[in-house]
């Protein structure tokens, strides 16, 4: 039959073998597994730091004690300071959470609060004492990516020192020509380093609160008014 007849265009067949496409269910499973190896790695990566520190901590162990591939570990996280870092922003928030509820409230002078607020941190760390001292040590890891915070890069910290100092000048306490952003980073500093008397001499608790307490009565005595 001649001519043009008015037919609609054929549609191509369809492949039975062609998967259908991931619907919201299936989304939702990859993510709550990607959730579940984010968690294991954690945990996982908690332990070894604790019990063998930064640098004896490799991203293969993470992922053999998590029981995951190296890979998924890479899924998550750029590097093994990443890890780290997210360790403890997770063991360090209530911490946090809580000294933001009391700092407001402390009494005494600025040095007192400022012995109040450490007394508190110290004995916080005490059960984890090493793994504390790792993200001490990732500090000084030149290697780490911008995604990495390691110790003195808490800003949560440095707001509560700045807090007291300020307060300390608003009330008279601290000399109004103080540099607070330089006593933020003396504090800062020295707490890290007390912690050198955990590897030394095996201090406590108690004894870093009272080295810390010794050292800040000197830093006072720099912003005291004259």
């Amino acid at each position: 039959m001649s001519g043009d007849l008015d037919l609609p265009p054929r549609r191509p067949a369809r492949n039975p073998r062609r998967p259908a496409a991931a619907g919201p269910r299936a989304s939702g499973g990859r993510q709550g597994q990607k959730e579940a190896t984010r968690k294991r790695v954690i945990e996982a990566a908690r332990e070894l730091f604790d019990t063998q520190g930064y640098q004896g901590t490799t991203i293969r162990e993470i992922a053999r004690h998590a029981g995951v591939s190296v890979g998924s570990v890479f899924t998550t996280f750029a590097s093994k300071g990443e890890v780290l870092s997210q360790v403890m922003e997770e063991r360090l928030d209530g911490l946090y959470a809580e000294l933001d509820r009391v700092v407001p409230h402390l009494r005494g002078s600025t040095a007192d609060k400022l012995r109040t607020l450490y007394a508190m941190l110290f004995a916080f760390e005490e059960p984890r004492t090493k793994l504390f001292l790792s993200h001490i040590a990732a500090a000084y890891d030149w290697t780490l990516p911008p995604g990495a915070r390691p110790y003195g890069a808490n800003q949560r910290l440095r707001d509560l020192l700045h807090e007291i100092v300020c307060k300390g000048m608003a009330c008279g306490d601290v000399d109004p020509q103080t540099d607070v952003l330089a006593v933020v980073d003396l504090l800062v500093g020295t707490y890290a380093w007390t912690y050198h008397l955990v590897v030394t001499e095996g201090a406590d608790a108690r004894r870093l609160t009272e080295v810390m307490d010794q050292r800040i009565g000197l830093i006072a005595d720099g912003f005291r008014p004259r």
